[in-house]
């Protein structure tokens, strides 16, 4: 054989090993992208709304439990159906998760139509814990506790407002439950997030919103809101020196809300293991805690299985307390 052609074929060897090396490095950087996908969490309020503070307080420490980007997109609208109908429809795959509270279950009583099911449309991602949520008035409103509240509302029927984080938000359903329970005639006005809802008070627009804790932990001190009552069935450990509203004049008033990671219903059990697994083990982080804390959130670990049976019977309360309230997404 000829110098040349053994040459030739040894470029052509060459030129072949070449391309075997690039394409298995193709594959491998493919196969890396792909473990790599961004996650994102819909927050279906506004920022600065309850689910959206603790979702960007913990995507940090969960992106690196995952080993994953986790980021945080806010989807508002419609009481948070909005943002909770983009994750039924999205794929289920673990990239896309709903910050998701009462309100998740609370919509499905209150709009016709939905294009999801609150229970069939989600798996059970990852629960973190549960929240009492706070009676707030302004400052110079003359009253000092439940009683008074309700007597002078009842003394002048639908002169009283008060705010909310939205049609079929929590805040909207606690405060509206209460409102039916105690026979008061008030005009709701809803707003895009909670905090917002608190600046109606500030600014004298409305007379009252529950808000969760998370809102209401920073008003201990400030004259310009009174705190009348917790609306966890006892005292909250976060707010010990404030009475429930149970206790202040409205026995058998209850309201809590709790919080999770909800995913696309046909989520792979294993994928969904793994959030859970990694939640789990951001709660028993001292950091993640204190920053639970100072939200006024009660963190608790439970299994998919355990936190779908809470789903169940959330779903079956809130269809009671709405009954039982009179609300309405108007």
């Amino acid at each position: 054989m000829t110098r040349e052609p053994r040459i030739a074929m040894q470029k052509t060897g060459l030129l072949s090993r070449l391309c075997s090396v690039a394409l298995v490095s193709m594959m491998a950087l493919g196969t890396a992208q792909g473990q790599d996908k961004t996650v994102r969490i819909i927050v279906p309020f506004a920022a600065g709304s309850v689910q959206d503070t603790l979702a960007r307080s913990v995507n940090t420490e969960l992106g690196a439990a995952l080993k994953q980007t986790v980021i945080v997109d806010n989807k508002a609208g419609a009481g948070g159906t909005i943002g909770t109908a983009l994750v039924a429809r999205s794929t289920a795959d673990g990239t896309v998760l709903d910050m998701a509270a009462a309100s998740h279950v609370i919509a499905s009583y209150l709009y016709n139509n939905l294009s999801y099911d609150p229970i069939k449309s989600f798996a059970p991602a990852a629960y973190i814990g549960t929240a009492s949520y706070v009676l707030m008035v302004p400052g110079d409103l003359p009253v000092s506790n439940v009683v008074e509240f309700v007597n002078l509302v009842k003394a002048s029927p639908g002169k009283y407002n008060y705010a909310s984080a939205g049609n079929g938000s929590a805040t909207h359903l606690s405060m509206a439950y209460m409102a039916g329970m105690a026979g008061l005639d008030m005009e709701h006005i809803p707003t895009k997030s909670t905090g917002e809802a608190v600046m109606e008070v500030l600014s004298g627009r409305a007379q009252a919103v529950i808000a969760a804790n998370i809102a209401a932990l920073g008003y201990r001190d400030d004259k310009r809101i009174k705190l009348l009552a917790v609306t966890s069935p006892g005292r909250s450990k976060f707010l010990p020196d404030i009475p429930s509203v149970a206790e202040s004049g409205l026995p058998g008033y209850a309201f809590t809300s709790w919080f999770g990671l909800l995913a696309p219903a046909a989520t792979p059990v294993a994928t969904l293991d793994s959030i859970q697994s990694a939640v789990a083990t951001l709660l028993k982080d001292p950091v993640v805690l204190e920053r639970l804390a100072k939200q006024g959130i009660e963190p608790a670990i439970l299994t998919n299985a355990e936190f779908a049976e809470l789903l169940k019977k959330s779903d079956e309360q809130m269809a009671l307390v709405v009954k039982k309230s009179g609300a309405t997404a108007q």
